[in-house]
This record gives structure tokens, C-alpha cells and sequence, in this order.
């Protein structure tokens, strides 16, 4: 090989290698956003309690969603969703800063009933009852079969499928990752608890579905269904809420409300509608991917055409020899 021949073989490497950014750029990523908010803005949740004194409400200055869910209430607040059936995840900050005995916090998907006793439901729960401040996964099928584990171990009412691992239990005034996974192809659920203060997953399991999760059509947080004694309070904030799906599922993206591409939230002082709490951190939202800078699409091109033109002088250097 004469050294004319080198030079256009390491050129042509070069024109090929600058082009692999864009080309992995374009590969994108194996989940669909359903839906995601990091209340930035007003999310536009629908609620039945009204008023700007209600139990559930947007708050501009910590951009987060406060809720106060009250026994017996009947109050509530959802944002419409639309799943294909198949498998998906749901993940959102919790921060509770009261949580009274006999006080049960729930957030996770429905259908139009919204009640944790019908299905299909399927629901995180923080309580603090007969074994304190544990954790629950609760689960009622689309043809009404009831599965929940919990954070206690070994649960009596949990039966042989219960919990075995050491007891764990949350704390208030601490910020949790919450993410609950469908997996359509095994019908198997899980959730896991990881506190963000000490970067650990604190507690995770698993119950067995048995069927498909079809019908599941809103993200809710509040009362139905709970008929425990009122004057009672599970209270705080939401953040950060993101339901996504495999990306090969036919699923339908809602709008998301718009999300600030900040690092991270100023730490603020925040007072609960029925207690005064600490200051608190507020949990960093969901990064906004960035999109691929221009001149990263350019120099690929810009050196295929070097190529060409490279090519077609040495060409017309060896017709000229």
C-alpha cells in the first residue's frame, strides 16, 4: 500500500469514528414518559375539597403539592393518565411532616373510583397504626383480589407470603424516593424505598398480581375508602412524580406540566397547615435531558464532506500521474 493510499484509509477512520456521537445520539432511550411533573407550575390536579384552603394544592415558593389526608374525609386529588395495560413504573418524592396514629398516607394509580377496597387500585401506603411507622404495598386486581405486603416482619395478617426481612420504619421530616414497578410479563409488583438524605434504599419487596393491571387511568393521593376516626392527619408534600412505560408499549404521553432545568432546590422553612414543622430540603427534580447540541450534528457532516473532498483530490492527482 503506497503512502497516498494510507493517508485516504486513516482519513476515512476518522470521518466514520466522528460520526458515531450522533448516530448513538439517535439510539434514544427504552422508556416512555406517560406522565412527569416536578410542580414547577401548577400541575392542574383535580381535587373535590376546592378552595385555596383545601387539603391538597400546588405550592409555587417550594414547588412541590401539599396534602392533608383526613379518615373518613372522602377527600381526594388525581391527574388523568392513560396506560396500555402493560408494564410501567411509578416514582415520586414523599415528604411527610405529620403523620397522626391511625393516619394512613396513599398515593398511587386507579381507575374512576379512586378507593384502595375496589379494583383496580394499586397504591403506596406510609401508616402509623399496630406496628408504627411502616410501609405498605397494596394491590386489588381488576377482578378484586387483594394483595399487600409491608415493612413489618413477618406480619401475622401477611400470611406465608408476608415480609421476612427486619422490621423498617420511615421517619417524618425525611424525604423518600418511592418507586412502584408492574412488570406485565411475570404479574409481579414491587415497591422500593430509598432515602434521599442517605443516598440508601431503605426497604423494598414484591407481591404476585395474577392478572393484568388494566383499567388504571388516574395518579391519586387521598381518603376514599378510609373510614377511620376524622381529626386525625397524614400531612406533607409530593414532588417530583413520574409515570413511565417500556417504551415498545402503545402508550399516550400526557403534557406534562413544565419543569425547571435547575440542579437543585433552595433548602426552606415550611410551616404544615396543622402543625409547624422544621426547615426541610426539597428533593431535586427529574433532569431535563438536554438537547443535542448543533455543532455536535455538524462536525459529523462537516467531515464526511472533508472526506469527499480529500477523495476526489487525491483522485485527480493519481489521473494526473
Amino acid at each position: 500500500m503506497d503512502g497516498k493510499k494510507i493517508i485516504i484509509t486513516l482519513i476515512l477512520v476518522a470521518c466514520c469514528l466522528s460520526a458515531v456521537p450522533l448516530v448513538m445520539a439517535q439510539s434514544g432511550d427504552d422508556q416512555t414518559t406517560i406522565y412527569q411533573t416536578s410542580f414547577a407550575s401548577d400541575p392542574g390536579w383535580k381535587t373535590n375539597t376546592g378552595g385555596a384552603s383545601s387539603n391538597y394544592y400546588w405550592v409555587p415558593d417550594l414547588g412541590m403539592y401539599h396534602f392533608s389526608i383526613e379518615p373518613s374525609s372522602g377527600g381526594y386529588s388525581y391527574i388523568p393518565v392513560t396506560l396500555d395495560g402493560g408494564s410501567f413504573t411509578l416514582d415520586y418524592d414523599l415528604l411527610l411532616t405529620r403523620v397522626d396514629e391511625g393516619a394512613t398516607f396513599r398515593m398511587g394509580l386507579s381507575g374512576n373510583e379512586m378507593d384502595p377496597s375496589k379494583g383496580p387500585n394499586l397504591v403506596s401506603m406510609f401508616t402509623n397504626a399496630k406496628y408504627g411507622q411502616i410501609m405498605w404495598l397494596h394491590m386489588v386486581s381488576p377482578g378484586n383480589k387483594l394483595e399487600e405486603v409491608n415493612s413489618q416482619n413477618a406480619a401475622v395478617e401477611m400470611g406465608p407470603s408476608g415480609y421476612k426481612g427486619a422490621t423498617v420504619k420511615y421517619d417524618i421530616n425525611k424525604t423518600y424516593h418511592v418507586t412502584v414497578n408492574y412488570d406485565d410479563n411475570t404479574k409481579v409488583i414491587s415497591m422500593k424505598v430509598r432515602s434521599l438524605q442517605a443516598g440508601t434504599d431503605i426497604w423494598s419487596y414484591f407481591i404476585q398480581a395474577g392478572e393484568n393491571l388494566s383499567g388504571l387511568n388516574r395518579i391519586y393521593i387521598g381518603a376514599k375508602g378510609d373510614y377511620g376516626p376524622q381529626n386525625i392527619y397524614a400531612e406533607g408534600y409530593i414532588d417530583n412524580v413520574r409515570l413511565t412505560a417500556p417504551s415498545t408499549g402503545a402508550v399516550v404521553t400526557e403534557t406534562p406540566a413544565s419543569i425547571t432545568p435547575v440542579v437543585t432546590k433552595a433548602s426552606v422553612a415550611v410551616t404544615p397547615t396543622k402543625k409547624p414543622t422544621p426547615k426541610v430540603t426539597v428533593p431535586t427534580p427529574y433532569p431535563t435531558a438536554s438537547p443535542q447540541s448543533p455543532v455536535s450534528g455538524i462536525l459529523p457532516l462537516a467531515a464526511l464532506g472533508i472526506c469527499g473532498l480529500l477523495l476526489c483530490y487525491f483522485g485527480a492527482g493519481k489521473k494526473n500521474q
